[in-house]
């Protein structure tokens, strides 16, 4: 197989635990895995055929590559790719999945941000998430003035969508969530039929259990068995016949590498347990006045004793 962007990527990562997350970004942004989210979360997509809302999709999807800041970046390959937003204050974001989606029938563009997040715990966060999509959503539109629209033409920009896949919900926590501006009359009758229809969040709330119910929810139950750790042969067969998935040698190769990444990273949590636990024993050897020579005879290292000692040493 050829070197993709996604081996490039996990090879210019410092830890497993970047790369972890880098592929899952980069799975997320197959088209059939994007055609599949639009669906499920943005009303215009929901009658369409995934085939045609794959077709629909631009080829200027980009993958946390560049960051959102005045004078750095434009909102991706909408025109044209040295456009930058330089509206001053606004502060620096990384944007995980960018693209660009068509209704051909209704004639409506999208400007579409996909973010994995691993909490949305606001003390895990320190911050509450409903606000950082909101800024987000923001930035989406102001990026496109000279862009999408110039001038005063502000009808013509274009709808934006940030939708949040969070990772780490409890066994009943699946859910979808959807952010929008509403217009209330405060005094009177008058009502105005004029939509506003151009900014919208959407959370959606994957369980990250292997002991739980499938969800009754077909996209967060793709979702939740596409990032599920399991075997790489159930994976596929799971997507292909359940979901109706097509695996190309792209595809593939990212859920081969996602489930990698997860048996390595257990193996070293199970390693890292291990060795905690040998230097535990270690210590309690010493405290019960255990000789180095009791101790090296039950197969401990110098080195683990040397590093005991040390610990010790410094706590004492």
């Amino acid at each position: 197989m050829s070197t993709t962007n996604l081996a490039q990527a996990i090879e210019a990562t410092n830890d497993i635990g970047s790369a972890y997350d880098t592929n899952i970004k980069f799975l997320l942004a197959d088209k059939q895995i994007l055609a599949r989210i639009l669906k499920y979360t943005i009303k215009e997509f929901q009658d369409m055929e995934i085939p045609d809302i794959i077709n629909s999709i631009g080829d200027d999807i980009t993958t946390g590559t560049k960051p959102v800041d005045p004078g750095l970046s434009n909102l991706g390959q909408i025109k044209r790719t040295d456009t930058e937003d330089n509206i001053p204050g606004e502060g620096k974001i990384f944007y995980d999945i960018r693209f660009t989606a068509y209704h051909s029938k209704e004639e409506i563009k999208f400007l579409i941000n996909i973010e994995a997040q691993q909490s949305s715990d606001p003390k895990k966060l320190g911050y509450h998430l409903e606000n950082r999509i909101l800024f987000y959503l923001a930035r989406m539109i102001s990026a496109q003035k000279q862009t999408e629209f110039f001038h005063s033409d502000y009808d013509n920009i274009k709808r934006v969508r940030s939708i949040w896949i969070c990772l780490n919900k409890e066994n009943d926590g699946d859910s979808i969530e959807e952010i929008t501006l509403d217009r209330k009359a405060i005094f009177g009758t008058q009502k105005n039929p004029y939509n506003i229809d151009l900014m919208k969040g959407i959370i959606v709330n994957i369980r990250n259990r292997t002991d739980m119910k499938s969800s009754k929810n077909i996209l967060i139950s793709m979702l939740e068995n596409l990032l599920l750790q399991t075997n790489i042969e159930k994976k596929k067969r799971v997507l292909t016949e359940e979901y109706g998935m097509i695996m190309t040698t792209e595809l593939e190769g990212r859920i081969q590498t996602m489930c990698n990444l997860s048996e390595y990273i257990e193996t070293k949590g199970i390693e890292k347990g291990i060795e905690k636990e040998r230097l535990n024993a270690i210590e309690r050897m010493i405290r019960a006045n255990a000789t180095r020579e009791q101790i090296i005879s039950f197969g401990y290292t110098e080195e683990e004793l040397a590093t005991v000692e040390n610990v010790l040493c410094i706590n004492s």
